[in-house]
């Protein structure tokens, strides 16, 4: 199926109800302005934000699929799914995201006290003051502190000093599975996506091992034109979508005004080609 050229999804960002600076109803708007005429928020392991982002954009005119980011650990590293089009009132999906946000603030405060070792006193306590949702605390709240705070110069800076994967200030976290994400998104009647796969650093062989096992559980697409891709990664994972049968979704990851590497609605189309993730959704 080609994609409508007049539809302009966005398909990723977040707001306070997680890790971003703009509320829900805000965020809508600020899509509807930019152009966007398909809409998903898609929180870290929290849907509560759902209804008010829903309504917000009945309201402007937006079509709305429900969205959800799901933390998941698959050889020893974080990736992310997202969730479209489910049921938000599914319990087994609400229990779920419950469980899997359950351990943030112990992390929080493990990654506090390693800066202490570090030499930067406070910074849980710091991070705490950026986070809307005090149970969803996480390393962009973090680095938020830290670049205010003057020990950085930007958010990408503290990742890449402190907070990547590997980074001298993380503690790992064991988030769910990837079938328990899958199902739980199928069994509240929504599509599975595999959330910007260039960001996670695979080998090829690690790789194909993720997409085989994605697809064997009944994964269906993965984001291709993202706010966390490059031009060029747009075409690679364009490649993949076609080449594992894959339909497609985009999004730019948007999380603030200030930080954010694209704004809502200002990526290009995806390939006319690829099915849409959204197809028989909307």
């Amino acid at each position: 199926m080609a994609v409508d050229s007049r539809l302009c999804a966005d398909l990723h960002c977040h707001s306070t109800v997680s890790d971003g600076v703009l509320t829900p109803q805000v965020l809508a708007r600020r899509a509807f302005t930019q152009g966007v005429t398909l809409w998903s928020l898609t929180d870290h392991d929290e849907i509560s934000g759902q209804t008010e982002a829903r309504e917000a954009a009945r309201m402007l005119g937006m079509t709305y699929l429900t969205g959800v980011e799901i933390s998941v650990t698959w050889a020893a590293r974080t990736v992310h799914i997202v969730g479209l089009g489910f049921d938000p009132d599914d319990r087994v999906l609400e229990t779920g995201l419950r469980e899997t946000r359950s351990g943030r603030e112990a992390r929080a405060r493990r990654i506090g006290d390693n800066f202490a070792r570090l030499g930067i006193p406070g910074v849980f306590e710091g991070a705490l003051q950026y986070a809307g949702n005090p149970d969803l605390v996480s390393r962009t709240h973090f680095a938020r502190f830290l670049v205010q705070a003057g020990h950085c110069p930007d958010v990408q800076s503290v990742f890449d000093r402190y907070l990547s994967d590997d980074g001298i200030a993380n503690e790992p976290m064991q988030w769910t599975s990837l079938e328990n994400a899958v199902r739980w998104i199928h069994d509240a009647g929504g599509r599975a996506v595999i959330a910007h796969p260039g960001r996670y650093h695979y080998n090829a062989t690690q790789f194909s091992a993720l997409f085989d096992a994605f697809k064997d559980l009944g994964g269906e697409a993965i984001e291709v034109v993202t706010g966390s891709h490059t031009p060029a990664q747009f075409i690679e994972y364009a490649a993949i979508a076609r080449g594992y049968g894959f339909m497609a979704s985009c999004g730019s990851d948007f999380h603030s005004p200030s930080e954010s590497r694209h704004d809502l609605g200002s990526l290009p189309s995806l390939p006319a080609d690829l099915t849409p993730v959204w197809d028989s959704l909307v």
